[in-house]
């Protein structure tokens, strides 16, 4: 994607959400929508289609917020091309993050009958999608201030970045694709339970090895 079209992607995105909250507030189900899961993968808040468009409304603002935060850093002095590359996938990640989210959101609550899709397997294959996206765009961000594996190591040696989040990016595209085929027969609640753990662990993995390549990086930054 060139620069020029790259500069339009967020505004885009962000338009067609907004665009999308407007026609769920409008024409959304007049019956209760589901808002919130528990772990178990069963509702546990419902609302109608007026909260849902303004949550839709809500990730439009969350998608302009990574456009401008992702240009702003590529046009910083120190962002030569490689970073500039690197930031590109980083705002392609943070603005699919919130589309993704907005159009799910979006078919449930212009189903007919959006309490029909609260069921555990519909949730898991909901997250695990997404996941797997976010999975496979992960090892190419450059360091950036909203997006990646970021902790005190890895925004301090360039290695430790890299080798931290390709190692993210493989764990959450292999589990999310993992996740979708098994959420069909996953049992409640052990499937959402499951799939909290491997996040937690998978984040706690990934720390711990940004940490790890810090200390072995001779360019390392001190902490």
């Amino acid at each position: 994607m060139t620069q020029s079209l790259s500069r339009f992607l967020a505004p885009v995105a962000a338009a067609g959400q907004a665009g999308l909250g407007l026609y769920v507030w409008t024409f959304g189900s007049t019956a209760p929508i589901p808002m919130h899961f528990g772990l178990s993968g069963e509702v546990d808040r419902w609302g109608d289609r007026q909260e849902a468009g303004l949550m839709i409304g809500g990730m439009a603002a969350m998608t302009l917020l990574v456009g401008w935060a992702m240009d702003w850093s590529g046009r910083q002095p120190w962002a030569d091309d490689a970073r500039r590359r690197g930031l590109g996938h980083a705002k392609s990640l943070g603005v699919a993050a919130p589309v993704i989210l907005s159009a799910m959101m979006a078919g449930v609550a212009l189903s007919p009958n959006p309490a029909a899709l609260g069921g555990q397997q519909v949730v898991l294959t909901a997250v695990c999608g997404p996941l797997a996206v976010v999975g496979a765009m992960m090892g190419k961000v450059a360091p950036n201030a909203l997006v990646g594996v970021r902790t005190p190591w890895s925004l301090s040696s360039k290695l430790a970045w890299e080798k931290s989040n390709r190692l993210a990016g493989r764990l959450f595209f292999w589990g999310g694709l993992a996740g979708v085929f098994l959420a069909p027969v996953a049992p409640a609640p052990l499937g959402m339970r499951v799939l909290l753990a491997a996040v937690l662990l998978i984040g706690a993995v990934t720390v711990l090895e940004s940490w790890r390549v810090w200390r072995s990086d001779p360019e390392r930054r001190v902490v």
